[in-house]
Order: structure tokens, then C-alpha cells, then sequence
């Protein structure tokens, strides 16, 4: 037996590498004793922040350096896997978690025992799987990681320079948040180039004689057409006609409606559902799920498969019979097809680790998003729930035939609805009868106007993204956390609004590199960043080929691209410095402020104060201004603080709106 076997034989522990500690600790708690985890505490190695750090002439070689803090947890792993007869790096089941594992593997001592081990949910039972099934570490992973870091380090390191000469100092571009941001822009020049256009709706309170019970419909078609009811003047006649005709009951149509419920999450629904529900930004959200995964408490949630394991299918099937009854569960194991094309099936949907997993120990935020997540679980394999939906369809008599319609709907069997409850209440309608004659209460109209598309949200972006294919799980949360912090866009209401900065950025990335930021091309980056990942790709010609043309491009457009000017808002003030120029809004670093139009010349500034135009409804002094906590939360105070504390998180202007007594 050579010496490194006598040595190997000796050893008794074994080790398992993970990023974090609170991963290591829930793992500690159900492991054998003869097992030691510790964690790298996130990437042990990266790229600096400067230089670029990518060998262009070299085949785009990335120089990754050790991480500044982490020698000390590096020394830790290499003494303790000298003592271990195995090394397991159990790092997390994507690139990046592959990524690290690489970077781990290349520090670890020569002569150690290294096998990679993988798993989506932090278990008892899926890690000893796992450890019972190593493999070695997936190179097609890390290249495809890889290739992701370099592509950003090329785009961004070269574009910022150009930003910081044709635009303002300090500004950054990025290639999937600068297409983002885009997409931002363009919804908002949707909204500015918006025509209103007037129409009216026409109600009718109805009542049938014999029972007394009354009705509102709608109108619908004017002598067999489409009503089009545009303006005051047809609104006004269509009422005169209404209010001389006679109604019947032409038609009920009743029908039974079955709807199934939703799929379990992915990434992006579990974070558009948080939006919607909780107002969470998809940082926040992203944040609490890793919480919940490190604690063993949910399945992988960076991910964008719909795949359920079988035997938690089955555990759930089971749980479903013995709390809600046999009644209450699909007939079929509910199959969910995956829409993304790179979802990866050996990944799992979002999910509670277990169906029982006792959620009292869970409090605050953590319980929220558990609970969303297990109840979307649980419905996902209920049975459906069923309705009944009738509509009434009446003819108004007269001048000309007008047909009116409502509409309800009754749940007679909840299904799925029984956990995962919805905001929509049964809408009754009266017994009628067709034919029956029905008397005119009253007759309304109500001028309305089209509306532009929506502002996005959190939500509706994440959606538009994923759409249009551009970023994957990993990447939505740092998309807008990062086009927030550059303040090229804000939020008002929780939408997200343009800054002039933003807008500045976009003219020049967008008008000098229509190619790199327009949506088909970033969406195919991101499928070839797929195909590396399978190892159907090599990174470095991906690479290769983006970059020749795109070196050439910020080359020419360093020499021949014009300056392009942030737009400044006009406050109406003398500058009280120089008194020659006017006073602005611009954007900064750290926000707005307000300085002078002769910048630099007169170097005046104050800070920015934005008013909502309504006395704190505390002190009823001070003014209500719109403030930001120190991780940039807007938030409503009173601006005589400190002598005044008011503050809070909801618009005050809208509370005080329904305390107004309705007009008319």
C-alpha cells in the first residue's frame, strides 16, 4: 500500500462545499456526524472590477481572481479537505452554482478525492441520492457561465467609456438591462403618442313585473350591428329611444364552465405573483425564496421548468384525499407542459420540499411567499372547479331594435379554488324567462374614454421578458434591480417611469447599436448561451463572432456619434446664485436635485423636494413630500420632519379621496 493510500484509508470524514451558511447549517442538522459542510460564502473567484480582465487576444480568456475576503474561507476549505476522504461540492444545480464549483475544484489539494453532487431541494432524502449518484463537474455549464460574464464584461466595459464621453459621466450600459430599459421607453412613447378616443356606455335598470326583481344590462348592437356610441349627441338620442321602448327577454343562454387550475411556479410567475399580491419588487422576492430554499423549506427556485417529481406527486395526491376528500382531487395526475425552450426538465417547478412541512416556524415575509407557493402547489393537481354561467340577453322595442346583455356566474363546485381562493364573487342573476316582458326602471349613459396601454409594473415586465426571451431565472431580479440603481428609470404607483437619464442612454445605445439591443438578437444571444450549456456550442466562437462587428461598431461611433444632451426640467426660479440662469431638475447618481441651467459655469444646486400637493394629515402644517429610505423605498412624510413624524407607505392622497362624499 503506497503512502497516499495509507493516508486515504485513515481518513474518516467527508466533506461537502456549499455557498452559504445557513445551506450548510440545514444540511448539518440531518447529516451523519462523520460529515463536515462548509461553506465558500458565494463566488471564490471572479472577474476584478478592473481592469476588463477578458484576454481578447487570447481566445477572450477570462483572468478571474481570488474574491478580496475570501482567503481565510479559502485556507479553511483546503485544511479540512487535506483531513476528508472525500470532497463533495454541492454547490447550487445551475451555471452559477457550476461556476463556483469549478473555482472551488481548482483550490482544493492535489490528491483530493472531488466528486460533484447536485440536488434541487435540501433534504434528508435528496441529498443522500444525491451523494449516492456523484458526477463529475459539467463543463458545458461552465462555459455557458462563462460566456455569459465575458459577453457582459465585453458589452459593458466597452460601451460605458462611450457613455461617459457622448452622454455624462459615470453612466453604465448593460446588454440585457439596457434591452430592458428599451422596452420601458417604448411602452411610454406608446403612451404619449396615445389618441383618446370618446365613447359611451348605455345601461338600462330592468325589471320583470311578476317578482319584482330588477337587473342593469348593457348595450350591445343597434339593429343587428355593433353599437358605436362615440359621443354626447348619439348618446342622447340612443337614451331617448331606450326610454320609450319596449323590453323583452330574447334570449338566456346558460352554460357550465370548467376551469383548471394553475401550474406550480416558475421564477418568473412566482415573482410576478409576489408583485401582484405583496407589491414586492422581484429582488425582494427572489431574496425570501432563497431564505426558504436554504432552510429546506421549497425546492430550487431559480428555474423555469413546470416538472414535478413523481413521488411528491403522489405524496401531494395523497394530501389532498385525506384533507379535502376523494372529491377534490384530479381525476389524472395534472401533467404541466414547459413553455420556456431552455427550461432544463431534470429541474423542478417551484415547490414545498413537503406538502406537510409545518409552516408555523415560518413568520413574517418567509410565511407569505411559503404560503403562495404551497398553495399554488397543492391546487396544481385538484380537481377543477365548476360554474354555472348564464346570460340574458334583452331586446329594447322601439325607434330601432337595441339589444342589451348582462351576464353571471355561480361556482357550485370549488375545485382548486378550495386553497388557492380568488378575489371574484358569484354575480346572481334574477329567474327570467325567455320571452318574458321586462319594464324600464332607468336608462343612463356614461362617458368614457379609451385608454393607453399600462405602464409596467414588476410583473408585467418579468412577463414581457420572458416573452420576447430575453434573460433567464437568474437574471430578471438584477435586471431591474440594476436599472433602478443607475436611476435611468423610477417607480410612480409601483409602475415604472423613464428618468431623462434613462431616456438619454436608450437615444444613444438604440440609435447607435440598433443590432446589439434590439429584442431578437438579445433573445438569440440567450438561446446560444443555452447551446453552450448542452455543449452544442463552443463559447469562444459565440464570442468571436459578436465581438469583431462590435468593435468595429463602438470604434466608429466613438469618432462620428454626436453628443446627446439629458433632457432638464424648467422650475420657473431664477438661479439665487448667479441670477442669470434658470433653475432645473436633473438626475444624478444618487437621484434629483436641483441645480442651474449654466452648470458648469455656476455651480448651484439644492436638493429636490417632490410635493404631492396636500397638507400632512398629522400636523396639518407641513407638506406631504415624497422621501426615500436608505435602500431607495419611496415613501410618504411630512416635510416639517423632525418636529413632524408622520410618515407611511400609502399615498395619502387616495385615502383622502374616499373620504370625499360622492357628488350628485
Amino acid at each position: 500500500m503506497t503512502r497516499s493510500c495509507r493516508l486515504c484509508s485513515s481518513l474518516k470524514m467527508t466533506l461537502i462545499i456549499v455557498e452559504s451558511p445557513t445551506k450548510a447549517k440545514t444540511l448539518g442538522n440531518f447529516l451523519p456526524k462523520e460529515y463536515d459542510v462548509e461553506a465558500t460564502y458565494g463566488h471564490i473567484m471572479d472577474l476584478p472590477k478592473s481592469p476588463i480582465s477578458v484576454d481578447i487576444e487570447n481566445n477572450f480568456r477570462p483572468d478571474y481572481k481570488v474574491v478580496s475576503d475570501r482567503e481565510d474561507t479559502i485556507a479553511s476549505i483546503q485544511k479540512l479537505a487535506k483531513k476528508s476522504k472525500n470532497v463533495f461540492i454541492a454547490t447550487d444545480p445551475d451555471r452559477e452554482g457550476e461556476a463556483i464549483a469549478a473555482h472551488v475544484n481548482e483550490i482544493l489539494p492535489k490528491g483530493a478525492v472531488v466528486k460533484r453532487i447536485a440536488f434541487h431541494e435540501i433534504t434528508k432524502e435528496a441529498v443522500e441520492e444525491a451523494i449516492k449518484h456523484p458526477r463529475e463537474i459539467d463543463k458545458n455549464l461552465v462555459n455557458a457561465q462563462i460566456a455569459r460574464r465575458v459577453l457582459d464584461r465585453l458589452v459593458g466595459y466597452k460601451l460605458s467609456p462611450l457613455l461617459w464621453k457622448k452622454v455624462r459621466r459615470g453612466l453604465s450600459a448593460g446588454r440585457v438591462q439596457s434591452v430592458a430599459l428599451r422596452i420601458i421607453i417604448e411602452r411610454e412613447e406608446e403612451i404619449k403618442a396615445f389618441d383618446k378616443k370618446e365613447y359611451w356606455e348605455i345601461t338600462c335598470k330592468v325589471t320583470n313585473s311578476k317578482q319584482g326583481n330588477s337587473f342593469n344590462v348593457m348595450l350591445d348592437k343597434v339593429d343587428g350591428k355593433k353599437a358605436l356610441v362615440n359621443n354626447k349627441k348619439i348618446a342622447d338620442e340612443v337614451l331617448t329611444h331606450l326610454r320609450s321602448a319596449k323590453y323583452i327577454v330574447s334570449d338566456i343562454i346558460k352554460k357550465e364552465i370548467k376551469r383548471n387550475p394553475y401550474p406550480p411556479y416558475t421564477t418568473s410567475t412566482m415573482t410576478q405573483s409576489a408583485a401582484v399580491k405583496f407589491g414586492w419588487p422581484a429582488k425582494k422576492t427572489m431574496s425570501v425564496a432563497q431564505k426558504l430554499y436554504e432552510q429546506g423549506m421549497i425546492t430550487y427556485h431559480r428555474t423555469d421548468s413546470l416538472n414535478i417529481a413523481v413521488s411528491a406527486i403522489a405524496k401531494l395526491r395523497a394530501y389532498i384525499v385525506e384533507n379535502y376528500g376523494e372529491k377534490y382531487l384530479s381525476e389524472r395526475v395534472r401533467v404541466y407542459k414547459t413553455k420556456s425552450k431552455s427550461a432544463q426538465e431534470a429541474h423542478e417547478a417551484i415547490r414545498p420540499t413537503e406538502v406537510t412541512n409545518n409552516k408555523s416556524k415560518l413568520v413574517g415575509d418567509q410565511k407569505k411567499l411559503y404560503e403562495l407557493i404551497w398553495t399554488r402547489f397543492v391546487a396544481c393537481q385538484m380537481a377543477f372547479s365548476i360554474s354555472d354561467r348564464t346570460r340574458i340577453d334583452v331586446l329594447a322595442n322601439g325607434k330601432k331594435k337595441y339589444l342589451l346583455k348582462t351576464s353571471g356566474e355561480i361556482v357550485k363546485f370549488d375545485g382548486w379554488r378550495k386553497v388557492l381562493v380568488s378575489g371574484a364573487h358569484d354575480v346572481v342573476l334574477p329567474d327570467v324567462l325567455k320571452g318574458e316582458d321586462l319594464s324600464l326602471i332607468k336608462a343612463d349613459g356614461e362617458q368614457k374614454f379609451t385608454q393607453p396601454p399600462a405602464r409596467y409594473n414588476e410583473a408585467s415586465l418579468i412577463k414581457k421578458l420572458e416573452e420576447l426571451g430575453i434573460g433567464r431565472p437568474s437574471t430578471y431580479a438584477p435586471t431591474i434591480s440594476t436599472i433602478m440603481a443607475r436611476n435611468y428609470v423610477e417607480k410612480e404607483d409601483r409602475k415604472f417611469l423613464p428618468t431623462p437619464v434613462g431616456e438619454a442612454v436608450n437615444s444613444f445605445l438604440v440609435g447607435n447599436f440598433p443590432t446589439v439591443f434590439e429584442y431578437g438578437f438579445t433573445a438569440q444571444m440567450e438561446d446560444n448561451l443555452d447551446r453552450v450549456a448542452e455543449g452544442k456550442l463552443a463559447w469562444t466562437s459565440e464570442i468571436k463572432k459578436f465581438w469583431g462587428p462590435f468593435n468595429k461598431k463602438i470604434l466608429s461611433v466613438e469618432k462620428k456619434a454626436k453628443r446627446i444632451k439629458i433632457r432638464t426640467e424648467k422650475l420657473d426660479r431664477k438661479c439665487p446664485e448667479c441670477k442669470k440662469g434658470q433653475l432645473v431638475v436633473r438626475v444624478g447618481r444618487f437621484g434629483k436635485f436641483i441645480s442651474c441651467e449654466r452648470f458648469p459655469d455656476c455651480k448651484y444646486t439644492e436638493k429636490f423636494v417632490q410635493k404631492i400637493g396636500m397638507k400632512c394629515p398629522k400636523c396639518k402644517k407641513g407638506d406631504v413630500v415624497i422621501k426615500k429610505t436608505r435602500k431607495g423605498r419611496p415613501f410618504f412624510g411630512c416635510f416639517r420632519y423632525p418636529d413632524c413624524e408622520y410618515a407611511s407607505w400609502k399615498d395619502p392622497r387616495k385615502k383622502s379621496e374616499k373620504e370625499k362624499p360622492a357628488s350628485g
